[in-house]
Formats: C-alpha cells, structure tokens, sequence
C-alpha cells in the first residue's frame, strides 16, 4: 500500500529507467554544480544519454561524499537522515526522479516501514541522490524526464561521427580504380 500525497497531481506514472551517477562536479563562484546521471548498462565510455542536474555545491560534496564512502566522524545531515529512518525501522528501498518543470526536477524516496507500509517522501534529487549512495539503494529516473530534460552526450556524438568517417574513407578507397587516377 503506497500512501502519502501525489508529489505531482496528474502525473503518469510511465517507466522507469534504472541511473548511474556519471559525474559530479562541483562548482565555486558563478560555476554551478552538476550531478549527471547516465542509463544503467551504459559504461562511461559509451552513454549515448546524459542526465544533468544542476545542484548546489554543498550538495554535490555530499554526493560525492557519499560514492566515495568517506566517513564522518560524526554524522552530517544525510548520515543523520539514514540512520534516522533505519532506527524508526525503516529502509530506503530506491529514490526516483519523477518530474521536471523548467530546470526544476522533483524527486522521493521510496521507503518500506517496518510494519510493512510503504510510504514516498517528497525530495529534492539532490538530497535523495546523497541518501541513495550512503544507503546503496537503486536511482530511477521516469522515462519522461529523461526524455526531456537529458542531453546526448557530445564525446559520443564526435566518436560516432569519426567512426563513420573512417568507414566512409575505407569504402570510398576500397571502391577506387585506377581509372579514376586518370
């Protein structure tokens, strides 16, 4: 039984597309942060989708605090979160990222009580990104916003584009004759 508020009124649910974090880059001054996410089975070397989600740098240090499982002698803000839910008998089952309106993405966590309930709880992505890591649970993304909101990825797009070059090279060369030397 799922019970809270809709996060988004209206919003259909489609698929949902397991992530990976590809890159977190964090940024000072007018440089924003990023947390970019890729489709799971994608490797970093061929993701043909990115994800960016622009976040803050505080945020983005907690992630990457998070992937790196650097320990805190005492536990900041989504340490404490954790293991809030996990004392009240709880668990983070999986975050996903829902929607996105304008550069504004919404976001939940997916959590099962011990008395066997399951309730989501609204997030910000950033936020339920830095809990997903320290609780080693699945990020979702819906198929919508990745439609919408993720960008090819360009290293791709040029390595795609030198491929077919060579190819069309080695067809051309492979089709010459010394007639056309004349």
């Amino acid at each position: 039984m799922t019970t809270g508020l809709p996060i988004v009124e209206g919003l259909e649910r489609k698929h949902m597309v397991r992530m990976d974090i590809q890159t977190i880059m964090i940024g000072t001054g007018p440089v924003g942060s990023l947390v970019v996410l890729r489709p799971r089975g994608t490797t970093q070397d061929d993701s043909s989708v990115q994800l960016p989600i622009r976040i803050g740098a505080i945020e983005a240090a907690a992630i990457s605090a998070g992937v790196d499982g650097s320990g805190q002698e005492r536990p900041l803000t989504h340490g404490l979160m954790l293991d809030v839910i996990r004392h009240m008998g709880g668990s983070i089952d999986s975050i996903e990222i829902i929607d996105v309106r304008g550069t504004t993405f919404y976001a939940h966590l997916n959590i099962s009580c011990e008395s066997g309930r399951h309730i989501e709880v609204d997030a910000r992505p950033s936020d339920a990104i830095a809990l997903a890591v320290r609780a080693r649970v699945p990020i979702f993304a819906d198929e919508h916003v990745v439609e919408r909101a993720s960008m090819p990825d360009f290293d791709q797009v040029e390595q795609d584009e030198k491929r077919q070059e060579l190819k069309d090279f080695h067809d051309f060369v492979e089709h010459l004759s010394p007639d056309d030397f004349k």
